[in-house]
């Protein structure tokens, strides 16, 4: 069954909640990015495989999680209990029916998803849609795919363009990529990204480069 990586970062009041939602047969890998909340501590008390990542930066946690996995199939999401880890069997099903990578299209309720971000994520989209021709409606946090494929991209990335050089790196490689709509929900606590709009920022200067470098090749 599927590994399932956590990236983590002070995340200790939703943690409860997302382990205690992982499908059976799934293994959690929770990758403590440097939290300061004993986030670690809790996620191993639940059971959970946990890594430590002192390097900040969801790519790096990310990296960390498919390195250290050792199921043939990689799940990935936020554990901010925004997403609900019991959809991850319907993208593992994609891959079954052929897909190379599934990604998880958030359909956020009321609140979930600052404008913001919001209209920075449909921005990345349309660039990478007019780039590329691959017609994708979010750059989302859930996906999975196969583990040593997923190695075999060879993604660089250690910061917030991980997602979007994930999905370029794939397009390259003249993958199958499925998406399907995942429900989204308010966090628990402050996101570090999205909630913020110096995070946001970050974010899309980060998959900005991963877009000019896509274009240089």
């Amino acid at each position: 069954m599927p590994d399932v990586v956590l990236p983590v970062l002070n995340e200790a009041e939703a943690l409860p909640t997302v382990l205690g939602a992982i499908p059976p047969g799934y293994q959690p890998i929770v990758v403590d990015n440097d939290s300061a909340d004993g986030s670690g501590r809790i996620a191993a008390e639940l059971g959970a495989t946990v890594l430590s990542e002192p390097r900040r930066g969801f790519g790096a946690a990310c990296y960390a999680g498919l390195v250290a996995a050792s199921e043939g199939v990689v799940c990935f999401m936020d554990c901010d209990g925004s997403l609900d880890p019991r959809e991850l069997p319907r993208l593992v099903e994609r891959l079954e029916e052929g897909a190379d990578l599934a990604i998880g299209s958030r359909q956020p309720e009321r609140g979930a998803w600052p404008l913001h971000a919001r209209l920075a994520n449909r921005a990345l989209a349309f660039e990478l849609r007019r780039r590329t021709g691959v017609a994708l409606s979010d750059i989302g946090p859930m996906r999975a795919g196969d583990r040593d494929a997923l190695l075999g991209l060879d993604i660089r990335d250690r910061r917030s363009g991980w997602p979007l050089e994930m999905v370029l790196r794939a397009i390259v490689a003249e993958w199958r990529i499925a998406e399907l709509p995942v429900a989204y929900r308010n966090r628990s606590g402050r996101s570090k990204v999205t909630g913020t709009v110096r995070g946001t920022a970050q974010a899309i200067a980060d998959m900005s480069s991963q877009l000019r470098d896509f274009s240089r090749r």
